[in-house]
């Protein structure tokens, strides 16, 4: 069994017991592969693995059988074939061991898993009490090992060479579709997987007021913000970056939002450490937008946990009591979004160490202006 596999396993089946699970259910997302190393898309086809306290099984269409070849693990596998009665036959076979008795607690993921597994599982085990393990899992899924941050770092500096190579196109006439295909192209040339985390925000003048604006046939204009939000994919492993620039002059009102923005940005990376609450990173940024007149036009949370998800546990956000603690990425985005002038947001990627907090993202903050 490879050793990151056999690591995430043995931690799971641990605090399955800490919290009562009799079985933790996965459809195909991203807990899947973290704690199997196996990769199915949603498709048509049902697929859910399941894991015990001393076993794992999997059922999967019979196309798709070739792939668990590749586990590292002991794993039972039940296939199904294109006749659709046979869809819950491997379903009933593969979870029969956990129908003995009834009132058996299984694990699920309410935002994962799709009705369609949720049916096949609900016949199977009729008895079951499926119950919520979001939080078992985002407990091991927060704290990256040194192999996820590798990969992380390396999707970061995939994102910010492909910024560099896009902005020299940023000019006065270009459309936010056009430079969001420029970027595209260049975060694959630099090794992205083709799967982004998301599709780009290219945001222009008055677009960029909008903070998940997408890309338009907007022409940028001197004087107009621009605003690039985007990130890299390696190998599952997320990237998720914003910087934002000026075409030329900018004006005094926009200049003082980004250097408000630039500021709560930095307060919030100080903030950042072993033991802090992600709420009082948020309330960091959030003074000193606030204090610069701008508290207002800040209408998002200060960031959101980053890795095999683009938008995972820990959420940074007022109010929120967890506890950062070593191994934990996350993003921190402050924003002031001024309508029908532009808005700015500065965002960086994070991880929690022993001393603090470090930014594994490097590209410049300041305000550049880009020749027109």
């Amino acid at each position: 069994m490879s050793q990151p596999i056999a690591a995430r396993l043995s931690a799971i089946r641990q605090a399955m017991v800490l919290e009562g699970f009799d079985a933790v259910v996965l459809n195909p997302g991203p807990s899947l592969p973290y704690l199997s190393g196996l990769h199915f898309h949603i498709s048509e086809r049902p697929v859910l693995f399941c894991i015990t306290a001393d076993d794992a099984t999997i059922v999967v269409p019979e196309l798709e059988a070739q792939k668990l070849n590749h586990a590292s693990f002991p794993l039972r596998s039940f296939t199904y074939t294109e006749n659709l009665a046979s869809w819950q036959v491997a379903f009933d076979s593969a979870l029969a061991h956990l129908n003995t008795s009834g009132g058996k607690k299984v694990g699920i993921e309410p935002i994962s898993l799709r009705v369609l597994e949720l049916r096949f599982l609900e016949a199977a085990l009729p008895q079951a009490k499926l119950t919520s393990c979001e939080q078992l899992i985002a407990g091991l899924r927060m704290r990256k090992d040194e192999q996820e941050l590798r990969l992380m770092r390396d999707a970061v500096e995939m994102a910010q060479l492909a910024l560099a190579d896009t902005l020299p196109h940023v000019k006065v006439g270009v459309s936010e579709l056009e430079i969001s295909s420029i970027l595209i192209q260049r975060l694959l040339a630099h090794g992205s997987g083709g799967e982004l985390p998301f599709q780009p925000i290219i945001a222009f003048g008055a677009n960029s007021a909008n903070p998940h604006a997408v890309p338009s046939d907007y022409t940028a204009k001197e004087g107009d913000l621009i605003l690039f939000d985007w990130g890299a994919n390696n190998q599952g492993y997320f990237s998720d970056l914003t910087r934002t620039f000026s075409l030329g002059e900018p004006g005094e009102t926009l200049r003082n939002v980004h250097d408000a923005v630039n500021r709560a940005n930095a307060a919030g990376r100080a903030q950042a450490g072993p033991g802090i609450t992600t709420g009082s990173i948020d309330d960091a940024t959030r003074g000193v937008i606030q204090e610069a007149g701008y508290g207002e036009y800040f209408t998002h949370r200060t960031g959101h946990g980053l890795g095999l998800e683009v938008h995972e546990e820990p959420y940074i956000r007022s109010g929120n009591d967890s506890i950062l603690d070593i191994g934990m990425t996350f993003t921190i985005e402050p924003g002031i979004y001024l309508p029908d002038q532009g808005g700015v947001r500065i965002e960086d990627d994070m991880v929690i160490t022993e001393s603090g907090a470090e930014s594994l993202s490097t590209y410049p903050r300041e305000l550049r202006i880009l020749p027109v």
